[in-house]
């Protein structure tokens, strides 16, 4: 390609590891520099020439990095980004982008005042699964729209160990945790909505944050949009429910790419982003005589690589980012609310 970006990496646990580190090797128009690893060093055993920085003071302090991905606990996003980009970097920061819209605002006024890109890693815009849900809802196939149901849900009863996520500080909790994916797929669709509504609960014994939430999105024209998600399910309902006038959509969370790569899957793999069998959504209509016929919905292959492109694209050629600043203020007006 006609430029390499050359990127560093904050953080090379699991996030690093699985989300990132992989693409940017993958894609010829990056060049993975450098990580931040404080005590274990496994970047190198992985990714052979790869600078480890056991502070991300020294990490931001590398001349050569354009690029640094923040991948950080959550209430460190705002401290970060601002450093790195004072530090003449362009960011794709992790979600929740801040935990405020003013943190927000700071950052992307700070950037513009640098020339420098700030990109959202909103990685679940390119899950198998919701882009197989987005493309019949497109289709128009189920007519008018009345009800839309995202869910991510789980059993997890325990208190875990990451104490940003289970501590009350800035961004924890499971609606800052999983609310940006949900909230980012509803606005990539629906824009905007007229209004919302939401309510949290704190389920598990000794829990100091929600596990929790269901947020109702209302949209002109009676489409009502509900993203939920909760830590105490025990046998997981359709992640994805849409009902219209013509028929009823129902698919269950079956996007592969998590799971294949934490076990060592790489990105090439013709098996890669493949949902496994059995796991297509169903799709509900009626005809104008009123009989219902079944059909099934087939995921397409499911990659994160083509968010890297988009990073790649803006930086270099300035190409508009597809997740927008507007919908990431609006997710943010939703958390924080």
């Amino acid at each position: 390609m006609e430029k390499t970006i050359i990127t560093g990496l904050m953080a090379y646990g699991m996030s690093g590891k699985v989300f990132h580190a992989p693409f940017v090797h993958a894609h010829p128009g990056f060049k993975l520099h450098a990580v931040t690893e404080r005590n274990q060093k496994n970047a190198a055993a992985d990714y052979p020439g790869v600078i480890s920085y056991p502070t991300i003071e020294e990490l931001l302090a590398d001349e050569q990095i354009e690029l640094i991905i923040i991948n950080t606990p959550n209430y460190t996003h705002y401290d970060y980004a601002k450093k790195a980009l004072q530090a003449g970097k362009h960011i794709l920061v992790e979600k929740p982008f801040t935990a405020t819209v003013e943190e927000a605002k700071e950052i992307l006024a700070l950037a513009k005042e640098l020339g420098k890109q700030v990109l959202f890693y909103q990685n679940r815009r390119w899950d198998s699964d919701f882009n197989a849900v987005k493309a019949v809802i497109e289709s128009g196939k189920l007519g008018k729209l009345s009800e839309v149901h995202f869910r991510y849900d789980r059993y997890r009863s325990t208190i875990g160990v990451k104490s940003f996520k289970e501590e009350p500080i800035a961004a924890s909790g499971l609606m800052y945790d999983l609310g940006p994916h949900l909230l980012d797929q509803a606005l990539s669709i629906f824009g905007k909505p007229e209004s919302f509504h939401k309510i949290l609960g704190k389920n598990r014994v000794n829990t100091q944050v929600d596990d929790y939430f269901s947020i109702h999105l209302s949209y002109p024209d009676s489409v009502n949009v509900f993203v939920h998600s909760n830590m105490m399910v025990v046998e997981a309902l359709p992640a994805f429910v849409i009902n219209g006038t013509n028929g009823s959509l129902h698919k269950m969370r079956a996007d592969a790419q998590e799971g294949q790569l934490l076990a060592g899957m790489k990105v090439n793999d013709p098996a890669y982003g493949i949902e496994a069998p059995g796991t297509e959504g169903k799709l509900y209509l009626l005809d104008e005589a009123g009989v219902k016929t079944t059909h099934h919905v087939p995921a397409l292959v499911g990659s994160y690589l083509p968010l890297f492109e988009a990073v790649y694209q803006t930086i270099v050629h300035e190409k508009p980012y597809p997740v927008t600043e507007e919908q990431v203020i609006t997710q943010l007006e939703i958390l924080e609310a």
